[in-house]
Order: C-alpha cells, then sequence, then structure tokens
C-alpha cells in the first residue's frame, strides 16, 4: 500500500499558521517560526519575505538613477558606441537624442547582430523598441505584472515633472525576491574581491582575506585563526551553508549568495544593527 502523500510546505505553514495573521507583523512572525521549526529552508523564507515587502516599495527605491543610465546617442555613429555595448554587456540600452532626458527608444544587443554579420546596413531608428516610461511611485508588485504581461525587460522611470529620474529592469524586481541575480563568472573573474552595490550593501567573494575586509569595510574581524572571510564563516556555522543562509559577525551579516558542494563562493554582507531583526 502506497504511503499517502506528505503536505506541501505551503500545507505545513498553513498548520503552523492556527489561524489568519491579523497584521504584516505576525505573518513575519509566523513565517520566522515556520523556519526555525524546519518546515521552510532559508530560499523559501527569503522569497516569500521578499514578496511580501515588494508591494510596500516603489520604482524609486530600487531604479538605477539617471546618473548612473548607461545610454547610446542615436547620432553617435556604430564605432563609437559599439566598443561601450560589448564592454558593458548589458542586454538592452536606452537610446537618447541629445541628453537623458529624451529616451526616444531602446536598443536590444541582439539587434546588432545582422549588422556584425554584413546582412544589411544599420538603421537604429529602425531596430528601436518603444520606450515604457513609469511614474517614481509605481509599486513593484504592479511593475512586475506589468512587466510580465507586456514581456518588456525594462522601464524608464520619471518623476512629477516628466524628466527621466532612472531605469528599472524585470531584473532588478526579481532580485527583491530572489535576491542578487549575478553573472557568477564575470565576478568571480574580477580583480576587485569586493564590490558595493546601490543598495548600499557589498558582494564579497569568500577568499577574501579578512584584513583586506576589515581595511575595506572598517570592520574588526579577527584573523587569528582564519585567513579569509569564508573561513570565518564556514566556522561559524559548523558545516558549509546554503545559499539564503545567513549570519551575524562583528556588527556585519553575511548572506550566501552562491556555494556549491564542496566551497563558499559569493557572500552579499551589510552593516548590521543589533536591535533589528530580533527572534520573536
Amino acid at each position: 500500500m502506497d504511503d499517502p502523500p506528505k503536505p506541501s510546505w505551503l500545507e505545513r505553514l498553513r498548520a503552523v499558521a492556527l489561524g489568519e495573521p491579523r497584521d504584516r507583523e505576525r505573518l513575519a512572525a509566523l513565517l520566522q517560526a515556520a523556519y526555525r521549526r524546519n518546515l521552510l529552508d532559508a530560499d523559501a523564507l527569503g522569497m516569500i519575505e521578499g514578496t511580501i515587502q515588494l508591494s510596500e516599495m516603489q520604482a524609486r527605491d530600487i531604479m538605477v538613477p539617471r546618473s548612473q543610465m548607461d545610454t547610446i546617442d542615436i547620432n553617435d555613429p556604430p564605432g563609437k558606441f559599439i566598443p561601450s555595448i560589448i564592454e558593458i554587456a548589458h542586454s538592452r540600452f536606452p537610446v537618447v537624442e541629445g541628453d537623458k532626458n529624451n529616451v526616444i527608444g531602446i536598443l536590444l544587443a541582439k539587434d546588432l547582430l545582422r549588422y556584425y554579420a554584413g546582412e544589411e546596413p544599420l538603421n537604429m531608428r529602425e531596430i528601436l523598441r518603444p520606450v515604457v516610461f513609469i511614474p517614481e511611485s509605481k509599486r513593484l508588485n504592479v511593475l512586475l505584472r506589468d512587466f510580465r504581461s507586456s514581456r518588456n525587460h525594462v522601464a524608464i522611470v520619471v518623476d512629477e515633472y516628466g524628466g527621466v529620474a532612472g531605469l528599472i529592469t524585470i531584473e532588478d524586481v526579481l532580485e527583491q525576491i530572489v535576491g542578487d541575480i549575478e553573472d557568477e563568472h564575470d565576478f568571480d573573474e574580477a580583480e576587485d574581491s569586493i564590490v558595493p552595490n546601490s543598495s548600499g550593501r557589498y558582494r564579497v567573494k569568500a577568499v577574501t582575506e579578512i584584513p583586506d575586509f576589515n581595511e575595506r569595510l572598517g570592520a574588526a574581524l579577527s584573523d587569528a585563526d582564519y585567513d579569509t572571510i569564508g573561513g570565518l564563516i564556514l566556522h561559524q556555522f559548523g558545516r558549509l551553508p546554503k545559499r539564503g543562509e545567513s549570519v551575524v559577525i562583528g556588527g556585519f551579516r553575511f548572506v550566501v549568495l552562491r556555494a556549491d558542494s564542496r566551497r563558499l563562493h559569493t557572500l552579499l554582507v551589510e552593516r548590521y544593527q543589533e536591535d533589528e531583526n530580533q527572534a520573536d
């Protein structure tokens, strides 16, 4: 006789809840309780919390500011902008005419393949995709739904006066749910072991020497027993942690971004206040 099917993690979470939560704080506490009782793993907990937070965030919270946007001027010859496209390696670029306040279209890098193959001359205006403009106040959960329904992957954020405030991509929104979506090979090959991101956190290679980490972030982690940040993290866990698991050491929270069955690769690091996120 076959064994009855095991309940899903959602069914087990519902059993923990013992009734509907009255507010988001209560829901967060229930999720944390489910995690502590091994009804949710770290990845599932992080994604649920990220989904809940999505409805509270606006485009302005995570957009790439206008000053940091990588754009192409429609009047530049291919010999000027194509090397930049290759170096930056984005898949989509806003195309402007004159300045960044005048975005006239979106260029998909793949649309340049025919030009490179010599199949046809490049007419930039003909291959541009339409621009999607959104207000700074647009909620991220609504934006994600719009991205999915329209199949657009990028939007230009405008301020209350109609000026360009920044740029946001579907990847930026999804990262609020699943964590940083990185090209790990690019980062692994980069010379800098500590790379800041737009949210004030740092992407850190596990092989980063502890003295280098201390100097860069103003930390005071001990290197008496371990040489690298990865070694220190492994010691704290007492095992090889999985993606999404975190630990607090010396005023910093370390979140595992990438690890395989043998070693840690990449960590997300942020400063930690002792009075935040205390367990209920």
